[in-house]
């Protein structure tokens, strides 16, 4: 199996949550700590980029098996704590083959779609690995190359990696994620969600 690391992006503040998304409950555990045990279950690394309410969350996680670093430029937009994930994967786990970034905010993914794209990557092929609802949304979670590093540490603001995957697109090679994308960004949003992880 190819060599890969995860990236939780879980820096956000989460205006429209009205609260830290990332400490709200999910089944017996906070967000967080339920994202962190899915990624686990992929027997790969995992590198958490906190930001906002770091100071909370910290002690949360603290006893993972994870590598957890603080983004200062998290107000600056998802750019930055991508490009700074990238940054310590490198000084961190210098042999890896590739790099899968995942949001905090789409708990219903499982480790199964994880695994599917990770037994999906063949390394040195410059391949991007891109979800794709049902719905047809394409975009995270997205497994990257070693090739990509580069572009992806040269990341700002709030530019996401996007970008890098319209310029490659012929690169790129699509993992149907069904109905697992929905982004949780609203009170609302997150009862919905919430509900159908514990009815399942």
């Amino acid at each position: 199996m190819s060599k890969i690391v995860h990236l939780l992006i879980a820096a956000g503040e989460s205006k429209r949550m009205k609260q830290p998304k990332q400490l709200l409950s999910w089944g017996n555990n906070t967000l967080i700590e339920h994202q962190i045990h899915t990624l686990l279950g992929t027997n790969q690394d995992v590198i958490v980029i906190l930001g906002a309410y770091a100071d909370e969350i910290f002690p949360v996680i603290k006893d993972f098996p994870i590598k957890i670093v603080t983004n200062k430029q998290w107000a600056k937009g998802m750019g930055t704590s991508i490009a700074y994930g990238i940054e310590m994967l490198w000084s961190n786990f210098p042999n890896t083959d590739g790099v899968l970034i995942s949001l905090i905010d789409q708990p219903l993914v499982t480790n199964h779609h994880f695994e599917k794209m990770i037994n999906r990557f063949e390394p040195e092929k410059r391949q991007i690995i891109v979800s794709r609802s049902t719905e047809g949304w394409t975009g995270v979670p997205v497994l990257f190359d070693t090739y990509y590093f580069d572009a992806l540490q040269k990341l700002c603001g709030e530019e996401g990696a996007k970008k890098i995957i319209r310029q490659e697109n012929s690169n790129v090679v699509y993992i149907d994620a069904a109905n697992l994308l929905t982004d949780m960004d609203t009170p609302e949003v997150y009862r919905e969600l919430h509900q159908k992880f514990l009815s399942n």
